[in-house]
């Protein structure tokens, strides 16, 4: 049962949770160092085949989420856990004893000053205002009171905060779901797995003065399918919009254009591809088209396909067909050129630019901000809400000496009791403004 105690001891306390951060910088430092999230071939060509191969192994290409970091995150959670279970009861008998006359009853103060025949005037001029008054064993008068006493809690709170702030953000991190949508003005596309669906309202291309590019927006619209309720919000660069508890980044852009098919003359079908999709033929499905990319202003370089500027000069569109699954044909479209495949005519027009919507669905953000806002409110009762006690004890000759404890102030504190005492002597009407 001692070794049981030990051991609960020691994970709750202050030298296991120096370890854990230093092995936490240790690993935060190695997963700056490796850069993360690439194939085992880009780690070997860089490093060597065996160096690959342990970073592999070690999961050291996505150190965050590797399973030995989630386990220091888990092992500090318990430290902060432990520590302030362990310190609870007596934090909670010091809070109550403090608040009592009797726990000054027989001892004298760090601070005092004798021969006061008003101490209530050094009361008020430390701002210690409720005043008890008490009789000890002797039968002694005392005057009691305390100021502060909550800042007894500040550790405490704070260690509470940076706990709910690390839960909030790892559980955040593993559990956080994250969807992309793009598409034209105009356009509807359904969020994943989600109830929700995105209506991309508009997109803009802000431009400064040189016709560089400043900022992109897209103005969203989101529909929950089921009832039906609406959110609208608008999304640029560095700036998300939130909606139904999501938050909505506007990620990148690309260029689309619309495919019309026809068949004998007569229109079959027309939708808007983006670069990178594909149409399957409506009555003829295992004829696919596939829109690869899109040149505004085309031109060959040594061969190779390439764009001489963001202008539509000379818009193109290089294109794949596939047929169950071959390909039997590969071009890029300039002009008023068309694909023709037996009684088939494909063309691409009007092209203009997509937006990619990056989605982020956190549960836990809530949890971390409330994390945050604990752990500020407890360095402020630790840094500025100083607990103290002041108590005065009547002497046979009738007079008072005046006692004042305070745990944090130090210097600063005895100061301010030294001016109070002072001029509590020599005026019983002072007034003291503690700086």
């Amino acid at each position: 049962m001692n070794r049981l105690k030990k051991g609960f001891r020691f994970l709750g306390s202050m030298q296991f949770a120096m370890i854990l951060l230093g092995i936490l910088i240790a690993a935060c430092a190695v997963g700056s160092v490796i850069t993360q999230g690439k194939p085992y071939s880009w780690y070997s060509e860089v490093y060597g085949g065996r160096i690959a191969g342990l970073i592999m192994a070690l999961q050291l290409d996505d150190a965050f989420h590797s399973w030995w970091f989630i386990l220091i995150t888990a092992f500090l959670c318990l430290n902060l856990l432990l520590c302030n279970l362990l310190r609870l009861p007596s934090l909670i008998r010091r809070f109550q004893k403090s608040g009592k006359a009797e726990s000054v009853s027989g001892r004298t103060g760090s601070l005092s000053v004798g021969g006061i025949e008003s101490p209530e005037k050094i009361f008020e001029a430390m701002r210690f205002r409720k005043i008890k008054e008490e009789s000890d064993a002797g039968g002694n008068r005392i005057l009691f009171s305390t100021r502060g006493r909550i800042g007894i809690w500040g550790a405490w709170v704070c260690h509470l905060g940076v706990l709910v702030l690390i839960l909030g953000f790892a559980l955040g991190q593993s559990l956080k779901k994250e969807y992309s949508v793009y598409g034209v003005p105009g356009q509807t596309r359904e969020i994943g797995d989600t109830d929700y669906l995105l209506t991309i309202d508009d997109f803009r291309i802000g431009l400064r003065e040189d016709d560089t590019v400043e900022q992109y927006t897209a103005d969203l619209t989101v529909r929950r399918a089921s009832d039906g309720a609406e959110e609208a919000g608008s999304a640029s660069v560095n700036h998300p919009a939130s909606m139904f508890g999501m938050r909505f980044y506007q990620n990148s852009t690309g260029w689309a254009a619309r495919i019309t098919v026809e068949k004998s003359g007569e229109e079959l079908q027309s939708e808007v591809l983006c670069a990178g999709e594909f149409a399957a033929v409506s009555d003829k499905p295992d004829l696919v088209v596939y829109l690869n990319a899109f040149y505004p202003d085309y031109a060959l370089v040594e061969g190779n396909p390439v764009t001489l500027s963001s202008e539509l000069n000379n818009p193109a569109y290089l294109y794949t067909v596939y047929y169950q699954g071959n390909i039997i044909g590969m071009n890029a479209l300039t002009g008023d050129d068309v694909i023709t495949i037996d009684d088939y005519t494909v063309s691409f027009s009007n092209p203009q630019t997509y937006t990619l919507i990056q989605i982020k669905r956190d549960r836990f953000t809530p949890l971390a901000f409330a994390g945050g806002i604990i752990t500020l409110a407890g360095l402020f009762l630790a840094l500025f809400v100083w607990p103290g006690t002041m108590w005065a004890v009547q002497n046979p000759d009738g007079l008072w000496t005046v006692y004042a404890e305070s745990r944090k102030g130090g210097q600063l504190f005895a100061d301010i009791f030294s001016e109070a005492s002072e001029k509590g002597k020599k005026d019983d009407g002072i007034e003291f403004t503690e700086p």
